[in-house]
């Protein structure tokens, strides 16, 4: 797809952010140091980060994706050219801070009409309306309405997605990505030692919120997931 052609081939790779989870950290001080992780990611490579602060109202989120974006624009690094800002749910702020797109839930509106939203606010044209996925049945239909692409997981097991059941595995991973024609980007329990077990099932990215987050070295963390393929 060539909404998805800016990783030149390479794995996309996905930060999704959590600033309550960040270790040692004063919840007064978070929003700093999430900004900072999040300038670091920009610095070391990695292709989307999805903003993922469900607590926040609608304007802490879109004071939070503003000064996101804002991290990426003042980057003086090449890779800033190409590092996404995805909003998660909220669509409203994603179009009025005109970030790169929105990520929906199951439960979020249907991509259909996320589509017509977008299309009747002329919004720019590579805006990427992604969805998180936990059935076969449900890629199928995100797949369907126009996504374009999924999250699929949890594949392994992550504390942060307890709530969505029992570890999905590379075989089920697998199978999504053989039934839809969008990009599927493995998440859930990924890390620098299974990453490339996830390529090999036909995932077209990883996504993750401790990999690179709690990474001491993100510049290499990142490197080394580039170099990976299926």
């Amino acid at each position: 797809m060539s909404r998805l052609s800016e990783s030149g081939g390479k794995p996309i790779l996905c930060y999704v952010t959590d600033r309550r989870l960040l270790g040692g950290v004063e919840a007064g001080n978070a929003r700093e140091a999430l900004l900072h992780k999040i300038e670091s990611a920009v610095v070391a490579g990695v292709d989307w980060i999805q903003i993922r602060e469900k607590d926040l109202s609608g304007r802490g989120c879109a004071l939070f994706a503003r000064a996101a974006l804002k991290c990426v624009a003042t980057s003086s690094t090449s890779n800033a050219a190409r590092t996404r800002i995805l909003v998660n749910d909220r669509l409203d702020v994603a179009l009025a801070e005109h970030t790169g797109g929105v990520h929906l839930t199951e439960n979020s509106l249907p991509v259909r009409e996320v589509r017509r939203l977008v299309g009747s606010r002329g919004e720019q044209e590579d805006f990427f309306v992604g969805v998180s996925c936990h059935s076969l049945e449900a890629a199928k239909f995100a797949a369907s309405g126009g996504a374009d692409y999924i999250f699929f997981g949890p594949v392994f097991g992550t504390p942060s997605k307890a709530g969505y059941g029992a570890p999905q595995g590379l075989e089920r991973l697998s199978e999504v990505c053989c039934a839809v024609s969008v990009p599927v980007i493995a998440i859930g329990g990924i890390t620098l030692a299974n990453g490339t077990a996830c390529l090999s099932a036909g995932a077209r990215g990883l996504a993750a919120i401790r990999l690179f987050q709690d990474a001491l070295d993100l510049p290499s963390c990142v490197r080394e997931l580039k170099n990976r393929t299926a």
